[in-house]
């Protein structure tokens, strides 16, 4: 009886094992957290304007990994921003370029707005992110009728030359981007009671002191996106405009009349054209040019597809 119970035992045991054994196989295998979670190694070194910044220090390091994995985990956020640059990269590169101001500021503007036609509490407007008296200081015009902030091109230029003369002023680029968010008297006050030089020697309020890192980590994601864990296919990028231009002189009364005669809706005018904020454009002293869709492309009233 004692070894009829012992065969019975055993047989049981085995059945349980190779039964666990059978269910692991089958049961699919996740990655452990940490693995999903891991972030790549920051490069040794890397270049902001066309000069290096070392990557060995410390706390060079150590604060830029933080912007790097900040902005990495917000995937809802840099998912669109990676779209959108698709879209608004060309047209900000074009008046960097023609502004003599390098190419790496465009990630200024993805950190100031998200590159969309942004309002911040304190009432700084666009994707430059200027407040009123800077906007009209740099020639934007604000009124009931317009806001160029919201204009690209023209707000892009207004920021270029705030650049230009940050960098006049500070003699170093990381140190003008700096001022975007600070002012330049603030920047020149902090340098100066501490005795320092540069942006990375200088001890700064929190949102100043992280600003210039993530215009890096954007810089460093943006870049290489694959490696950051994004990996957005040709076809989800949203397409730059094909547009047309049409120079207004004279005033228009109801541009969503004028913009029906033109074979679009108001809707599709202030898409194109976010700086118009009324029905109404007067032509006083100066003229403006808006925005159509060009008739290939494929932006027009929907009654229309």
């Amino acid at each position: 009886m004692k070894s009829l119970f012992i065969i019975l035992f055993c047989g049981i045991l085995l059945y349980s094992c190779s039964f666990h054994e059978k269910k692991e196989k089958t049961e699919p295998l996740f990655l452990p957290k940490h693995e999903l979670m891991s972030v790549p190694v920051l490069p040794q070194s890397m270049e902001f304007c066309g000069v290096k910044i070392n990557l060995q220090d410390e706390d060079i390091r150590e604060r830029l990994d933080r912007e790097v994995m900040v902005n990495m985990f917000y995937q809802s956020s840099t998912y669109q921003i990676l779209k959108r640059a698709n879209r608004f990269f060309p047209v900000i590169e074009k008046q960097l370029k023609k502004q003599g101001i390098h190419e790496d500021f465009k990630y200024l503007a993805v950190i100031e707005s998200n590159l969309t036609q942004a309002y911040s509490p304190a009432g700084a407007v666009g994707f430059w992110q200027f407040m009123p008296v800077t906007a009209k200081q740099y020639g934007l015009e604000i009124s009931a009728e317009v806001d160029e902030r919201m204009d690209l091109d023209k707000s892009t230029i207004a920021a270029c030359n705030y650049l230009k003369f940050a960098y006049d002023t500070l003699k170093d680029w990381c140190l003008a981007a700096a001022s975007y968010n600070r002012g330049i008297g603030g920047v020149r006050s902090d340098m100066r009671w501490q005795g320092t030089s540069n942006y990375f020697d200088t001890h700064m309020n929190n949102e100043t002191g992280r600003y210039v890192f993530r215009i890096l980590a954007m810089k460093l994601i943006m870049e290489n996106p694959e490696k950051y864990g994004y990996n957005v296919q040709s076809t989800e990028l949203y397409r730059p405009y094909k547009i047309r231009k049409i120079e207004i002189n004279k005033t228009i009364n109801n541009l969503v009349q004028w913009a029906q005669e033109q074979g679009v809706n108001y809707k599709i005018l202030i898409r194109m054209n976010p700086w118009i904020l009324s029905n109404k454009l007067s032509i006083k002293k100066k003229h403006y040019f808006i925005q159509l869709p060009d008739k290939s492309f494929s932006l027009k009233p929907y009654n229309s597809y």
